[in-house]
Order: C-alpha cells, then sequence, then structure tokens
C-alpha cells in the first residue's frame, strides 16, 4: 500500500520547546503545584485546569518525563518569557574560545598588543588558544618560537594556565589555556575598567588576515 503524502501516515515532527498547557496536556494524571508553589497533590487535568482557571491563570506542564509529569499553575505568557530570559543569559554567558597568533620575529609592540589582548579575553572567562607559525628558514629557530609561547603563558599566568605543554605541528606551535577560577584572576597588563569592555572581534580576525596576506607575499 503505498501512503499518500500529506495523508494520516504523514510523520509529526517533534518540536522541543513546545510546552503543554491547558487541555493541550494529554495525561491521565499529573502532579501539581499550586500558583504559590505548595504541591496540590496528583490529579486528572481536567481537575487541574479548573483550579487554574478559578485563579484566571494557566495549567503548565513544566515537566513532561516525570512520571506522572509535572504542571504548574501560573501566568504563561510570564513563564515564557523568564524562559526566554534565562536561555538569553545562559547563551551570553556561554565561554568562547578566542585565539592569539604569534610570529617568532614578533616586534614587542605587537607582542605585548596580543598580550594584553589575550590577558583580558581569559580573564572575562573566555578560554585562549596561543598559536604560533613559522615561515620559511624560521623552522631552523624552533627553539626561539617555543621560547615565546612559553613567554606568553608566563605572562598570562595571572588569569589563566595551560591545559598541556605547547606542542609543535608542522609549521605551528600551538597550546590552549583555560581561565582561572574567577576570584583568582590578577591582572597585570589591563585595568578592570578596561576589561569589562567587548572587544569586537572582527578586530582581530583583521589583524589574522593582515598576516596571512603578509605570508603569502614574502613566499
Amino acid at each position: 500500500m503505498v501512503r499518500k503524502p500529506g495523508g494520516k501516515n504523514r510523520r509529526r515532527f517533534h518540536n522541543r520547546d513546545y510546552i503543554r498547557k491547558n487541555d493541550k496536556i494529554r495525561a491521565r494524571e499529573v502532579r501539581v503545584i499550586g500558583p504559590d508553589g505548595g504541591m496540590l497533590g496528583v490529579m486528572p487535568p481536567d481537575e487541574a485546569l479548573k483550579i487554574a482557571k478559578s485563579h484566571h491563570l494557566d495549567l503548565v506542564e513544566v515537566a513532561s518525563s516525570a512520571r506522572p509529569p509535572v504542571c504548574r499553575i501560573l501566568e504563561f505568557g510570564k513563564y515564557k518569557y523568564e524562559l526566554s530570559k534565562n536561555k538569553r543569559n545562559k547563551e551570553k554567558s556561554a565561554k568562547r574560545i578566542k585565539e592569539a597568533k604569534f610570529r617568532p620575529r614578533i616586534e614587542e609592540h605587537d607582542y605585548m598588543t596580543k598580550v594584553r589582548r589575550s590577558e583580558k579575553f581569559l580573564h572575562q572567562g573566555n578560554k585562549l588558544k596561543i598559536t604560533l607559525m613559522f615561515r620559511g628558514r624560521e623552522m631552523e629557530h624552533i627553539d626561539l618560537g617555543m621560547n615565546l609561547v612559553r613567554r606568553a603563558i608566563k605572562d598570562l599566568e595571572g588569569v589563566g594556565k595551560p591545559d598541556d605543554e605547547p606542542k609543535l605541528s608542522g609549521r605551528f606551535i600551538m597550546v590552549n589555556l583555560s581561565p582561572l577560577p574567577e576570584n583568582q584572576r590578577v591582572l597585570r597588563f589591563n585595568s578592570l575598567e578596561e576589561v569589562e569592555v567587548e572587544e569586537p572581534d572582527d578586530e582581530q580576525e583583521e589583524d589574522f588576515q593582515e598576516e596571512a596576506e603578509d605570508e603569502k607575499v614574502e613566499e
């Protein structure tokens, strides 16, 4: 038998963000939390909905995987707003991985600029990846590159620590740093006012693009 698209057998896709409420709750029984946060016990959803309506509120399923499902009597619009707000805050606080790129023959001024940025990133709670790239005959002086990376790690020890030892991979030396616990971070090259200002990512990416273009010219 051939199933026609759009018929009764059409597969339904589950939306994980969908929240059942009021007459959309399917369970035979639910555990109900009242508007004041107190437990009202286990009952059929129809009975719980009557209580919710008596308070001019909604019956909202807040734990569908529980047995029986848990429902709360509350204002659905406010509940959705709080969920959305918490999600935004969580995404905002999610830590990113930043990258600082060095060269073996980097000028001192450029080195300090990158270290200051790196200190700022780590102090803000981001992970940091330090990458040093060799070009041409620079590969004959791997020890110079390794010493530079270790110097950067030392300069940043007040805000972060390496996850492992720096490693050489092809033309690159790489190491990842994780931020220290917030109450242990000590700034050396920035003020607290400076680290509170978010630095645009595209500003750092522009530096790296310029370095890549320089490499093409030299090759």
